[in-house]
């Protein structure tokens, strides 16, 4: 299962390339293995069906044929349309599943933005499924790109965080590219990011970057201004400005001169992104993006 979508290159993959967090690449990107994802919908759909849909099977003959249309309620960015035709697909191979839209556009109220043709029974026993990895992904691709609007005049990049759902982060990440922002890490194997736990068990930030291996990339949480000099170690690639006011925000930025790359987390909105991002970092990063956005409203309708 492959996911075609223009997105930014992960930005810690090498962030002292001159194409970091700039160059968009297209390719198909495929969802860590196909298998993984193939797994997530056989147990979402032996999660729903149980041992079979009541409803459906006593009331729809077998052979019965319907048309049926996705249709977005509200406005937002569509997102999962490939993953929902996959449900249908997985289910029943003979469902004709026609996209009227593709992941990343912006879409209207009463927008249909897919049709879907087959057994009834199929349909609609694979209708709820469908929706909800739908409405979950085109929720976090909304508030992303209502976040990535906002700084749009910048160049800030808005990312996302680990805060998501248990065995879906590949899938919300996906939706956060979607909305036009960019992925922080996806696991704990990918960086050394040293937060205020590690500080506080280590000692200190000189204490815990002595066994960190040269050429590992290393970000730094810091709480405060006079955590600033620690976090300037040689060792250090990004410097993570967490739930700073935006007077030391600034003061930080000035401190810090382009020494080291620059993220901020914590205590930024829709409201507060704008200001946020005029500091002149780099990122700002945003938990809600995965553990609060709003799930779209998006139906099932039978003609």
């Amino acid at each position: 299962m492959t996911y075609k979508k223009p997105f930014i290159l992960h930005y810690l993959a090498n962030p002292f390339n001159i194409s970091f967090c700039l160059q968009v690449t297209t390719f198909i990107y495929d969802i860590i293995l196909s298998g993984i994802m193939d797994q997530v919908i056989k147990q979402a759909l032996e999660e729903d069906i149980g041992d079979g849909d009541l409803t459906t099977s006593q009331t729809i003959p077998p052979d019965k044929m319907i048309t049926a249309e996705i249709i977005a309620k509200e406005k937002g960015i569509i997102c999962g349309l490939d993953l929902a035709q996959d449900v249908f697909l997985s289910f029943d191979k003979g469902i004709k599943f026609k996209k009227l839209a593709e992941d990343g556009d912006s879409v209207d109220s009463s927008q249909v933005v897919a049709e879907i043709k087959g057994v009834a029974r199929s349909i609609l026993t694979c209708e709820r499924t469908a929706l909800n990895f739908m409405q979950r992904l085109s929720g976090i691709s909304t508030l992303t790109h209502e976040f990535v609007e906002k700084v749009r005049d910048t160049d800030v990049k808005i990312l996302d965080t680990r805060k998501t759902t248990p065995g879906l982060r590949e899938l919300e990440k996906y939706a956060v590219r979607t909305g036009g922002g960019a992925n922080h890490r996806m696991n704990l194997a990918e960086m050394i990011m040293i937060k205020d736990n590690h500080i506080k068990a280590a000692g200190s930030i000189n204490k815990a970057l002595e066994n960190v291996r040269k050429g590992t990339k290393v970000e730094v949480e810091i709480k405060n201004l006079n955590q600033i000099a620690e976090a300037l170690d040689d060792k250090v690639d990004i410097i993570l400005l967490d739930n700073m006011t935006l007077e030391d925000i600034n003061k930080a930025v000035k401190l810090i001169r382009k020494r080291k790359l620059i993220e901020v987390s914590g205590n930024v909105n829709l409201k507060t992104v704008l200001q946020t991002a005029e500091t002149g970092v780099d990122f700002i990063s945003v938990g809600a993006l995965t553990h609060s956005s709003k799930s779209l409203d998006i139906s099932l309708n039978v003609l």
